[in-house]
C-alpha cells in the first residue's frame, strides 16, 4: 500500500498532506499516534472520510493525494473530521482555479 498508515486506523497519502483518510469508522474521543503527534478525535469520522492532523485557520488549503482538495471555511483542529461543515471543495471548480496554486 502507498502512504503512511498512521496508527492503524488513517491512511496519509504524502508527506505534504495534512489529512488522514479513515481506514474504519472512528469513534470521538479515539486518540492516535501521528509520527509521534497524539491526536485526539474530537468527532466521530466515518470509514472513508478525512481528518486533520494538524491544525489549521480559516482559508487554509486542504492537502490530499499531495495535491489542494479544499479550503478550510472555519478553523480546524487537529482530530476534527473534515467534510463539508468546514471545508469547501476547489477541485474541477474554474471559480477557484487560483486556490490551488
Amino acid at each position: 500500500m502507498k502512504g503512511l498508515v498512521i496508527d492503524d486506523v488513517g491512511l496519509k497519502l504524502t508527506a505534504k498532506d495534512n489529512v488522514a483518510t479513515a481506514l474504519d469508522d472512528l469513534d470521538a474521543g479515539r486518540s492516535i499516534d501521528a509520527e509521534g503527534v497524539d491526536i485526539e478525535l474530537l468527532e466521530d469520522v466515518p470509514f472513508g472520510h478525512k481528518f486533520s492532523l494538524e491544525a489549521l485557520a480559516e482559508g487554509d488549503k486542504v492537502y490530499k493525494y499531495g495535491e489542494v482538495i479544499a479550503q478550510t471555511t472555519q478553523p480546524v483542529e487537529p482530530g476534527a473530521w473534515v467534510h463539508t461543515h468546514n471545508a469547501e471543495s476547489t477541485r474541477g471548480r474554474g471559480d477557484l482555479s487560483e486556490v490551488g496554486q
